[in-house]
């Protein structure tokens, strides 16, 4: 791409570029990333002639110099060491995360983590004006950079600004805790569209607003600074046609039999698939499960579990011991229950390819998704996609953004280990009928609301609402 084309008409603005970094004898080489987001945007991206991604490379001191991935212009922001701990690991991940989860963990504020964040912001906000042409959309996501879209309007006013939370926004009495509450606020409200994954996250927002700034409200809008920002809800798919397509293919097929025998040829398989978070769930699930064998109502003898635990942001505190926890109960579990030679519970701290989800999505007679709290959770809809038969069963928590959408999963209380027992009980024994009724149901949401209608839903908001949307002199009385 030339440096006649370097400023773009739309840019993507995210914690991590959409590549990660391979280093081999020959140097680093660039591979795609998984993941949601990346998913979700690239399809948007690739319609876009001119089009930038603005991100951190995932390497401490990485490279700055833009270069060129399926035909996005990647821009670089360099991260030193002590700003990975401080702004990423510290106020971030150990502040943000757990408040935005109902202070599931305790969030230390900490103002070098705060005084880390704001700048690193910033870095994120000039690169995102120099990258962007005149009058060019810039989508900003997440909650690592809530100070960008107000920070970008001042640096950029000509810009169409939009920003997007993909994490829950936590009620107003967690989030008033903030000692910088105002300054996280203000800064998200320099969007023109702020999207949510649910009407309760989107009215968290509404209405904590006003109380911490000189916003007002007007139903789904609000007024600040003389401009209206719309506060929508935007619920994130997947690309269910990819899921189904490769769970159809023989490759797959012969990759289920595979692990059916590698399993012992069990006659249900139970599986849950997460990343390694306090957040998911995954001990007070294998604690149900455990439970569910004690009294008998549950069969070792026949039955497998499959928990992928997908490592994740080891350097901050709590995530060591919910390791512990879980490799701990899957042990136990194993260790009385077990045949020799053949573990009851198939417990893998790895990420696995997209090709060996599926097939385990396709193997997997019940689909465990128990998060205490989950912006959406993308896992439980591409169980549903891959499920091409329409057989399956799927436990889902009412604390999850997807439990909005696939109301007939099997809902659960994931803090009630009684009702996640029951449910895994109803499951395993849910009649194949019932099973097909449900998933029919799930699939056709999960194809309707897919990630390229996600995307295009927020666009089309954003190219209505924005370029800065003024405020009738009415409006601002």
């Amino acid at each position: 791409m030339t440096e006649q084309n370097a400023c773009s008409e739309m840019v993507v603005v995210a914690n991590r570029l959409p590549v990660r970094a391979e280093i081999t004898k020959a140097g680093t080489r660039w591979v795609s990333s998984p993941g949601g987001l990346v998913a979700a945007v690239a399809p948007a991206l690739s319609r876009m002639k001119h089009a930038s991604w603005v991100g951190w490379s995932g390497l401490a001191n990485g490279a700055v110099t833009p270069f060129e991935h399926n035909g996005v212009r990647l821009v670089p922001v360099r991260l030193q060491q002590q700003e990975i701990e401080r702004f990423y690991e510290g106020f971030s991940n150990a502040c943000l995360w757990p408040l935005y989860h109902d202070s599931i963990e305790a969030p230390g504020f900490h103002r070098i983590w705060w005084d880390s964040y704001v700048n690193v912001n910033r870095k994120f906000a000039e690169a995102a004006a120099q990258a962007a042409a005149p009058g060019a959309t810039v989508w900003v996501h997440d909650y690592q950079l809530q100070l960008v879209p107000r920070m970008l309007r001042e640096l950029r006013p000509d810009l169409r600004i939009g920003f997007f939370l993909h994490i829950p926004f936590p009620a107003r009495e967690l989030f008033l805790r903030i000692p910088w509450r105002r300054q996280i606020v203000e800064g998200m409200l320099g969007a023109d569209v702020i999207g949510f994954q649910t009407s309760v996250t989107a009215h968290n927002f509404r209405y904590v607003a006003p109380r911490v700034s000189r916003a007002t409200s007007s139903g789904k809008v609000l007024n600040h600074e003389g401009r209206s920002i719309l506060v929508g809800t935007f619920p994130i798919g997947i690309d269910a046609d990819r899921n189904a397509e490769m769970a159809k293919s023989t490759e797959t097929a012969s990759r289920v039999e595979e692990y059916r025998e590698l399993l012992g040829n069990p006659r249900k398989v139970l599986l849950g698939v997460d990343r390694l978070d306090y957040t998911k769930g995954i001990a007070l699930r294998l604690q149900a499960v455990r439970e569910l064998f004690d009294e008998g109502r549950l069969d070792p003898a026949d039955t497998a579990v499959v928990q992928i635990a997908e490592p994740s942001r080891g350097n901050v505190p709590g995530y060591q011991t919910v390791q512990a926890e879980v490799e701990r109960l899957a042990g136990g579990i194993n260790g009385d229950y077990s045949s020799f030679g053949t573990g009851v519970i198939n417990y893998q701290h790895q990420t696995l390819p997209f090709r060996d989800l599926v097939a385990l999505y396709r193997l997997a007679d019940v689909m465990l998704v128990t998060p205490f709290r989950d912006g959406m959770n993308l896992v439980a809809k591409e169980y549903v996609a891959s499920r091409t038969d329409h057989t399956g069963a799927l436990v889902l928590s009412e604390f999850a953004g997807a439990a909005v959408e696939l109301r007939q999963a099997i809902l659960v209380n994931p803090y009630d280990i009684e009702d996640v027992k029951d449910a895994i009980e109803t499951a395993v024994n849910l009649p194949v009928p019932e099973q097909r009724r449900r998933m029919i149901a799930m699939g056709k949401s999960v194809h309707r609301n897919s990630a390229t209608a996600w995307a295009e839903s927020f666009l089309a908001a954003l190219a209505q609402f924005g370029a800065g949307s003024v405020v009738s002199p009415a409006a601002r009385v």
